[in-house]
């Protein structure tokens, strides 16, 4: 018999990431160990109890370690996924709802697209909250979709919370959500850059070596 996914992080946790964890009791608080850790530039998947350990997280592992966190919560672990032209990466966050109001829990290399309170009434109000915030290191917003939410219970299977062995797999299998476009092709043509000033402050702090490389 499988063991619990929940039960087997909570075995594996030590004394003092148990304390840790028992911390993080508002989402908000889940966003500060977030804020705390530094931006992971590697091109390899962390799962929550390893960015624990690792203390570094990058936007992929950051929303699996919140959906983790939320989950402990009460919150179904549930992620959602920006989809932005070519010419940016995309980017990932944990979601929940209070009080029938979305919100989100978020790692990112940008200063804006991280926590948002629970105030959103629908995704779609959620996701373009992010819209102005939502730039490339050049300034062009680059944000074009979304899909989710995408409920992680579906890949405990893959022991997403406990291993790295299986995330690759969960990454593949989050293509199969149906993406939900934002703009259409004449309002993106019709776009304009972010401001310098903007540009600047969501770049405050940002490791260059996690920024996409723009061609």
């Amino acid at each position: 018999m499988n063991l619990d996914p929940n039960l087997k992080f909570e075995n594996m946790l030590t004394p003092d990431e148990c304390q840790l964890m028992a911390r993080l009791d508002r989402p908000a608080k889940i966003q500060a160990f977030l804020n705390n850790i530094p931006y992971s530039a590697d091109h390899f998947y962390r799962c929550p109890l390893r960015v624990l350990r690792d203390r570094k997280a990058h936007c992929f592992d950051g929303a699996l370690f919140a959906a983790m966190a939320l989950r402990r919560l009460g919150f179904p672990p549930l992620i959602l996924e920006f989809i932005p032209n070519e010419r940016d990466d995309d980017h990932i966050l944990a979601i929940f709802k209070k009080r029938d109001h979305w919100g989100a829990v978020a790692q990112s290399n940008f200063t804006g697209l991280r926590y948002r309170d629970p105030v959103f009434r629908s995704l779609r109000e959620l996701v373009m909250s992010y819209w102005g915030d939502h730039f490339n290191r050049a300034g062009e917003m680059t944000l074009r979709g979304y899909r989710g939410p995408i409920n992680l219970k579906s890949f405990d299977r893959l022991d997403w919370m406990s291993s790295d062995a299986g995330l690759e797999a969960l990454a593949d299998g989050m293509d199969r959500y149906k993406v939900l476009p934002l703009l259409t092709d004449e309002m993106a043509a019709d776009l304009d850059l972010a401001d310098e000033r903007s540009v600047r402050a969501g770049l405050m702090g940002a490791d260059p070596d996690g920024l996409f490389k723009i061609p």
